[in-house]
């Protein structure tokens, strides 16, 4: 379970970071938005037919890659269209250049620029993460933490309060894309719609993670994230005074994330393990 009193090893200045994060999400998100052609034809495929990406994917990505060489050149860059160019300095940028893209692809405004600046190894198991950016160019919504620095939308300091009990929090969760996973996430949620206010599924996982820093969602829920899908985004909710963690004791991950307030979080990890939530899918199923 991540914390903002975690120890925070030698790095470069934690502000520095944030601007960066910030400049860059704010690049890319003008040539996300910009440049959307009025039809988006999908460039090629992930674990399905159905996880798309597109051409953008690949533009935004290639934009924040450029940037981050000329402003920070000896750090690592992990990206979820290039993977993971290692660096020198002890610094990996974790890069979602369009998080929500089938949102993008049919013109839905709920997706976002995720970009995090993280030391250590570059998965959420070992990562401290250091300052992160999530901007949403449809709506024109930026979300910036420093680690030790808290949480911000704008210029409004983020500060999650008091969650209501279990039986009156909104949640927001994901499902992957392909069909075993899917059933297996059904099941899941079968069992927890009755016990919660109601559940909401806005396809962009940073940003979800986003909406529960301010107040948005009480909690957040979702098996098969990855790196650059909560780089950001958890860091803006521990920043915010909320938790990110899995099951079982686990860091957040691909197993499991689960996001709110740390009482409310513990009640819906319960639930989540009683449900064997992060149970292995049927042969053949994707892990993502």
């Amino acid at each position: 379970m991540s914390s903002p009193l975690d120890p925070v090893p030698a790095h470069p200045p934690v502000a520095d970071l944030v601007a960066v994060a910030r400049d860059v999400a704010l690049a890319a998100g003008r040539l996300v938005h910009d440049g959307r052609p009025e039809t988006v034809d999908v460039a090629s495929t992930k674990s399905s037919a159905v996880d798309v990406v597109t051409a953008m994917d690949l533009a935004s990505e290639d934009l924040v890659r450029r940037m981050l060489a000329r402003l920070r050149p000896d750090d690592g860059i992990l990206g979820e269209e290039g993977g993971h160019r290692p660096g020198t300095s002890g610094v990996t940028w974790v890069v979602d250049p369009i998080d929500g893209t089938v949102n993008y692809l049919y013109g839905l405004p709920a997706y976002a620029v995720s970009v995090a600046a993280v030391v250590g190894e570059p998965t959420p198991a070992t990562w401290t993460a250091l300052a992160g950016c999530v901007h949403a160019p449809a709506t024109g919504e930026t979300w910036t933490a420093g680690r030790g620095l808290g949480a911000h939308l704008g210029g409004r300091r983020l500060t999650l309060g008091a969650a209501p009990s279990l039986d009156r929090c909104l949640v927001g969760t994901g499902f992957g894309y392909v069909a075993e996973r899917r059933r297996s996430q059904a099941r899941v949620l079968a069992e927890l719609l009755p016990r919660v206010r109601d559940v909401r599924r806005m396809g962009a996982a940073a940003l979800d993670l986003c909406q529960v820093a301010g107040g948005r969602l009480d909690l957040y829920y979702e098996r098969g994230l990855q790196p650059w899908d909560l780089a950001a985004g958890a860091l803006v909710v521990t920043e915010a005074g909320g938790v990110v963690t899995g099951l079982r004791g686990a860091a957040a991950g691909a197993a499991m994330t689960v996001a709110g307030a740390a009482d409310r979080v513990a009640e819906l990890v319960e639930v989540l393990e009683e449900q064997a939530a992060d149970a292995p899918d049927a042969p053949g199923a994707d892990a993502g």
